[in-house]
């Protein structure tokens, strides 16, 4: 396999004796692999800083906010009417089955099951149901009547939920897996996000029922369902017992499998503080919670949920001061599936927590077909024409509203949130220390490029177990104030030795450094770019902003060991390169201007960065660049009339320039003489 071969590959770039040799595809498989090593080291040190009780007291509340940050829930949508309608009912001997639709946030419909048992009219335990991805047009809910049927038959309320893309309205799950809907990264919004929200709207419909005991909830689901209620009952403590089936993890063990092909988005939250899966779990305690897995599940492996198991298990030992009983795992020889002996554990886990029963539950053959069939089930004969359903994920996540400055006060008062925003929430997986750049040379002559300037081409240490290639071209002796010019490439840019016509008028004439960030040099397809796009978002970083930090290095790099005493320092990129050049220029304070040719209007289309539009998006963070120099090549980019319109009312309108090329934009003397 790929990996295989990657991996292969780097312990070949590791030899001293093959460094001259490193090629596009070993620096490629170096980039691929320090993001299995960064997941795996985020796993390692997962609440290892939590030795007592107080530890972790100290900090719960704060990952309880994080963990809502990075679901999307981060301001909390509001709490509207939920507009419930029970479209019909169901009587069967022991139980009803309401047919319920409610809004979650207005015009956001949830169609769902309520099975209301029987007799006394005491108020009774109940099991709020997460469907997982069974797909059917009347909703995944028709589809676990088996495990409602038993708790019902037993004196529990039920609520069952269909989930947003298997509901009779549906929505969309597989963004970034199947549908290249990268700005969802760049937006923050996960599916998961909307089934928790839709979630916690549950349990307050449920508030509102007179036949259930709200001090008596339980929660669980498989797969899906069980992702989701992992993170409900992390983030609304009125579920009181929790039974996630198939669902645990932690990301290190998912990047060391090279898992993210076979999930769901809405199985991660995209995880800006950078802290693994267990967490999630210490959020739940110390309320009682069993972990149900299957040894033979592909997607959820037993190295990934027993490690999870054991961390999580640490904190709920600490709220117990030994040895907690409210904690339990149990697995057995079954694939991604709720065996007979899964459901008889999580049944009676619900039975000793919700009702003090601690008797064992026998395990039981699952039926052999659906109770009731799935349209007598479903709530809805049409769609309501005003639902967002499809559209939720473009809407669901709280956006900066843009504005144009009415004030240089209020400008500089806005700047700074944004760089507070883009430090914190997009590129605070930078690394704190840089690394030795340990330049060695690289294939790759100039090719005819050497008749008009010095030539050399390196791969430099971007950060440990990382190189990128950079070529780098000196002015002609006796040149003074030359400009330094960092050019950035993008993937599918022609980068064969002979490949400088753009740069030719610059040549000795400036310092150029020409920098091929990670995963721009080697071709891949859409396929493997999802898998390291995801598994990137899983250690709070995406490919643009790991290529963000290669530009900064290389800046660094010139000014520092290659000695370049340039009067001006200028960064241009053509393309989403673009995109990358611009917010390097804005993190580095010796750029004096930025050269863009045909960049992205925004990031719902340009280059995934993890939270981005929640922060700004890239018109402003180009006015961004003043009192420093900005270029546009021939014309400005459709998109950025607002870049112009916030430096007029800034007054730095004089900053924007538009030049017809790179050397008309570093304003080069283009005699003939030299």
């Amino acid at each position: 396999s790929l990996m295989v071969q990657a991996a292969c590959m780097i312990g070949l770039v590791l030899s001293g004796d093959v460094l001259a040799q490193e090629s596009p595809f070993q620096r490629h498989a170096m980039a691929t692999n320090h993001l299995k090593a960064a997941a795996v080291r985020m796993s390692d040190r997962c609440l290892a800083e939590v030795r007592t009780l107080r530890d972790w007291e100290s900090q719960r509340l704060q990952r309880k906010a994080e963990l809502l940050d990075m679901l999307g829930l981060n301001p909390m949508p509001k709490r509207t009417p939920l507009h419930p309608q029970i479209t019909g009912t169901l009587d069967l001997p022991t139980y009803r089955i309401e047919k319920l639709v409610y809004q979650s946030s207005p015009r956001l419909y949830v169609s769902a099951n309520f099975y209301v048992p029987k007799g006394a009219p005491d108020r009774k335990p109940v099991i709020l149901y997460l469907c997982g991805h069974s797909a059917h047009p009347q909703g995944a809910k028709t589809q676990y009547q088996d495990r409602c049927h038993w708790f019902a038959s037993r004196g529990y309320a039920v609520l069952v939920l269909d989930t947003l893309e298997f509901g009779e309205i549906p929505g969309a799950h597989h963004g970034t897996h199947n549908l290249n809907l990268w700005h969802w990264l760049s937006l923050g919004y996960t599916p998961a996000g909307v089934e928790v929200w839709n979630a916690i709207r549950a349990l307050d419909y449920l508030e509102t029922r007179k036949e259930v005991d709200m001090k008596r909830v339980g929660l669980t689901g498989i797969s899906g369902g069980g992702a989701m209620t992992w993170y409900t009952a992390a983030v609304d403590e009125r579920v009181s017992v929790a039974a996630p089936s198939c669902s645990t993890f932690t990301y290190g063990n998912q990047a060391e499998h090279w898992l993210a092909a076979g999930q769901c988005d809405c199985i991660y939250y995209h995880n800006t503080y950078e802290w693994d899966f267990p967490v999630v779990g210490a959020l739940i305690a110390p309320r009682p919670l069993i972990i149900l897995s299957g040894q033979k599940d592909t997607i959820f492996p037993p190295d990934g949920y027993h490690a999870a198991f054991q961390r999580t298990k640490r904190v709920y030992d600490l709220y117990a001061a030994g040895d907690s009983d409210r904690i339990k795992e149990v697995d057995e020889a079954v694939p991604h599936s709720d065996s007979p002996l899964l459901l008889a554990e999580a049944r009676q886990w619900m039975n000793r927590w919700l009702k003090n029963d601690p008797s064992p539950v026998p395990v039981e053959p699952k039926p052999p077909g659906l109770q009731e069939s799935p349209k007598a089930l479903a709530c809805l004969a049409t769609a309501p024409s005003d639902n967002i359903n499809d559209r939720i994920h473009d809407e669901f996540v709280a956006l900066p509203e843009a504005r144009i400055p009415k004030s240089r006060a209020q400008w500089e008062k806005r700047k700074d949130e944004i760089m507070d925003g883009l430090r914190r929430h997009t590129f605070g997986r930078f690394p704190t220390e840089r690394a030795p750049f340990e330049a060695k040379p690289v294939s790759g002559g100039g090719g005819w490029a050497r008749s008009y300037a010095e030539f050399k081409e390196v791969s430099l240490v971007s950060e440990p177990g990382v190189r990128i290639r950079v070529q780098r071209f000196l002015p002609a002796a006796g040149a003074t104030k030359a400009p330094l010019l960092v050019h950035v490439k993008r993937a599918g840019d022609s980068i064969y030795s002979s490949d400088y016509d753009e740069l030719l008028p610059l040549l000795g004439r400036a310092w150029i450094v020409i920098v091929m960030p990670r995963f721009t040099e080697h071709s891949f397809g859409a396929a493997e770019r999802a898998d390291i796009e995801r598994t990137a978002a899983w250690t709070g970083r995406t490919i643009a902003s790991m290529q963000v930090w290669d530009v900064l290095r290389a800046i660094h790099w010139a000014i520092t060991e290659e000695k370049m005493d340039a009067g001006r320092v200028m960064v241009s990129g053509r393309g989403e390169a673009g995109a990358v050049a611009l917010y390097a220029a804005l993190m580095e304070q010796r750029v004096s201007g930025l050269i863009l040719a045909d960049p992205p209007s925004s990031h719902w289309q340009g280059p995934a960065m993890l939270n981005v539009l929640r922060v700004t998006d890239l018109p402003e963070a180009a006015a961004m660049m003043a009192p420093r120099s900005l270029v546009f090549l021939r014309a400005l980019t459709p998109g950025y009339e607002r870049t112009r319109e916030t430096l007029r009312a800034t007054r730095s309108a004089g900053t924007l320039r538009i030049h017809g090329s790179l050397a008309s934009a570093l304003s080069l003397d283009l005699r003939l003489d030299r």
